[in-house]
């Protein structure tokens, strides 16, 4: 049906039931078969754009940015029980699926079982004209989907950066930087007491990461105010043993309030 319209060259790959035909033209087998639990595959070959339905790469592992067009940008319209399968796939993907109903009869019975069983996010009359509700929806999805899309372009380009300035960085590195940021982040006495107890068993910190502890001994409030306390004190003495301006600062809050 797709095919025979004017605009099936808008589409880069139409799936359907086909048949084989013979030489006069008359359908004679079933050439390729789309049930219901079939389109799910095809759902996965247009998120991986793996569109040959003989390449079977489409079963290999593809990381988020790597996607074609991942689920979240899918849009699926269906107005039947076989079409459960993949409403539920894009649905619970974060996709977009939509149950119509006859626009005639208006019985929404069917729709309002999918919406409750979570098939669907969305209901509309079947009625593809122009102007129609279904169109307004569809312009409000994509309207949605450019502003999420620029979002995830952020999102990925954050994690580049941030795989490229942590290459080959070493257990021991990363396991620091998580014990500063969590002092960092401290609201209580009680946690800082068990952060520092952790930070103590660290003997090697570079400079760089002893400046970033000291910083936090000078800005973090639950930190300052039990400068005096024994653990918190040895353990800032400790690093303290260079001549920064930081080291300095914090030496003298710990004389004041010792």
């Amino acid at each position: 049906m797709i095919e025979g319209t004017s605009i099936a060259d808008k589409f880069t790959k139409i799936y359907a039931s086909s048949f084989y035909y013979d030489e006069d033209g008359l359908a004679v087998w079933p050439a390729q078969v789309v049930n219901y639990t079939d389109k799910t595959q095809y759902l996965f070959r247009i998120e991986k754009g793996v569109l040959d339905v003989n390449d079977q790469s489409v079963n290999n592992y593809y990381s988020p940015d790597e996607l074609k067009i991942p689920f979240r940008n899918i849009v699926y319209i269906g107005d039947s029980d076989t079409d459960i399968p993949c409403m539920k796939l894009v649905n619970v993907n974060g996709g977009h699926s939509i149950g119509v109903y006859n626009s005639e009869t208006k019985d929404k019975s069917k729709v309002f079982r999918m919406l409750e069983e979570n098939r669907i996010k969305y209901f509309e009359p079947a009625d593809y004209s122009e102007g129609s509700s279904l169109e307004e929806l569809l312009k409000t999805i994509i309207v949605r989907t450019k502003a999420n899309e620029e979002l995830e372009q952020v999102h990925y380009t954050c994690l580049k950066v941030e795989a490229e300035e942590t290459h080959g960085q070493d257990e021991e590195t990363k396991e620091k930087e998580i014990l500063i940021d969590r002092l960092e982040a401290s609201a209580s006495f009680k946690n800082t007491h068990i952060i520092i107890k952790e930070l103590q068993r660290v003997n090697n910190w570079t400079e760089s990461e002893k400046e970033k502890l000291l910083k936090i001994a000078l800005e973090n409030n639950q930190v300052q105010l039990i400068l005096s306390d024994e653990d918190v004190q040895k353990f800032f003495q400790k690093i303290c043993n260079g001549n920064s301006e930081n080291a300095r600062k914090v030496l003298e809050k710990i004389d004041k309030r010792s």
